[in-house]
């Protein structure tokens, strides 16, 4: 029975070895759910939040696959929208990982909120004043908008392509993706930006607040900015692990070091751009509200003048030459070193955009602020990837996401 979902021409591991892998990560999984019903039926009294951090380890774990998840949107508008042919080969994988990010994004929301039954409080009594509300709207769109663009693949499972009018729908949605490609590219430039802008608008706050063009801050663009540089290398990296995982060549090197370089020119001009934005900060931003930039880095380990340098030079930097250089692509470890610098490196700028700016004092009677998560934060936490993972593992099982697969893998 198994087998006749596998989808022809590729070989996959026995179903027992496959179970093993499953029940393992569903022990992971089990271990989060606990955690988030505890947090829900006992409230948020679970977690280490307090008056300093009304936003915690969640919502930087939220803005982090939001943005890794940048992926789906900007490999889907080279694809679709500039006419990136090759890119056929991982648009698929992009999409999956999109689903992922994005319903972890609103699970880890809905734990965050406590109580998740009045999730819809957001749409019907929406505050037409608050970025936030443009955020969950967009988001909650652009992942319908992943769900219609997986359906297609799922479709072509062995067992539903059989059916008639499964394959006919699988075909005709196939031939309009790019309205869908289109429409998840604006999404997903509005929730992006408005995520930074939530942010650059904290005028209490002054380690985030920017100024801006109009009404935007310089973080609502450098947010979808870094999105559309980084997503694509998270790609990449979760393309190479199921390439470790499964002991096979799943994408072709020149479709890999097509989005890698793009990416890396991508990555290039938002390091400029962040750089300036941070030099203008310190310069300019700062004084007038009576701070240095030293006032914003303390010697504890979490906050030091390190997580700036990490941020811009080590993860940003030195990443974007690796990717911009022929040669650096074509070394495999440096070009894996460059792709893992630069999902570390997003990954810092929402740490800091959420947690640095709580933690940073802004009354002189005031010290740092310091925040370690609970058990369950973190089990919360960790509950999306292995919840990520089982997905992943079940789509590579039964649906044909690489084309170049049974190419690169003949079956003797």
């Amino acid at each position: 029975m198994d087998s006749a979902l596998i989808p022809e021409g590729v070989k996959r591991c026995s179903l027992g070895r496959f179970s093993v892998w499953i029940l393992a990560l569903t022990a992971i999984l089990l271990w989060g759910v606990i955690a988030m019903l505890l947090c829900w039926f006992k409230g948020l009294n679970q977690t280490n939040m307090n008056d300093a951090y009304g936003f915690a380890l969640w919502i930087w774990a939220d803005l982090a696959v939001i943005a890794l998840g940048g992926g789906a949107f900007f490999t889907g508008f080279l694809k679709y929208i500039v006419g990136k042919d090759e890119l056929k080969n991982i648009i698929n994988y992009a999409v999956i990982i999109g689903v992922i990010c994005y319903t972890s994004a609103l699970l880890l929301l809905a734990i965050d909120v406590g109580q998740p039954l009045r999730s819809w409080f957001i749409f019907w009594h929406a505050n037409v004043h608050s970025m936030l509300t443009e955020v969950a709207f967009c988001l909650s769109c652009y992942l319908v908008v992943l769900i219609i663009e997986f359906l297609p693949l799922l479709f072509e499972n062995p067992k539903l392509d059989k059916k008639p009018f499964l394959r006919h729908l699988s075909h005709n949605m196939h031939e309009i993706m790019a309205v869908f490609a289109a429409t998840g590219a604006f999404l997903s430039f509005f929730h992006q930006g408005s995520l930074g802008g939530v942010a650059g608008v904290l005028f209490g706050r002054p380690f985030a607040f920017r100024e801006g063009v109009f009404i935007w801050p310089w973080t609502f663009f450098l947010f979808t900015w870094s999105a559309a540089a980084c997503g694509p290398c998270f790609t990449i990296l979760i393309t190479r692990l199921t390439e470790k995982v499964t002991n096979k060549k799943l994408v072709k090197d020149n479709v890999v070091d097509l989005l890698a370089k793009i990416s890396g020119w991508m990555l290039g001009t938002y390091i400029i751009a962040k750089i300036f934005d941070t030099w203008y900060w310190a310069a300019y931003t700062l004084p007038k509200q009576g701070f240095s930039l030293i006032d914003f880095y303390s010697n504890n380990p979490f906050y030091g003048i390190w997580i700036l340098v990490a941020e811009i030079v080590i993860c940003g930097i030195i990443p974007a030459a690796i990717l911009i250089s022929s040669g650096g692509r074509k070394n495999k470890r440096l070009f894996m070193t460059a792709i893992i610098l630069a999902v570390i490196g997003v990954c810092i700028n929402r740490w800091v955009m959420v947690l640095q700016t709580m933690a940073a004092p802004v009354m002189t009677f005031e010290g740092w602020f310091m925040y370690y998560p609970s058990w369950q934060e973190v089990a919360t936490t960790i509950l999306p990837v292995a919840y990520g993972a089982i997905f992943i593992s079940f789509a590579y099982r039964y649906l044909p996401i690489f084309p170049q697969e049974r190419e690169l893998n003949p079956i003797d």
